[in-house]
């Protein structure tokens, strides 16, 4: 497990909620980076998910049709 100096901690407390957010933001950009790998895996499941609708072997559904499941 990673250690983290409390000096750190003690500092964020000191920021303002403007300050805290532009930190949040910072970490969650950082974060969230593309990974090639996982998009050419997307791509292919897409290609085959259009390949399979464009044949007739699966079927479009609205949008309220799928939003009615989850929301029961």
């Amino acid at each position: 497990m990673i250690t983290v100096d409390s000096q750190i901690f003690t500092q964020i407390e000191a920021l303002s909620a403007a300050e805290k957010l532009l930190i949040v933001d910072w970490i969650l950009n950082n974060l969230d980076q593309p990974d090639p790998e996982i998009d050419k895996l997307w791509l292919i499941e897409a290609e085959k998910r259009l390949d399979a609708y464009e044949k007739g072997r699966i079927k479009a559904v609205d949008l309220e049709t799928v939003l009615q499941k989850y929301r029961k």
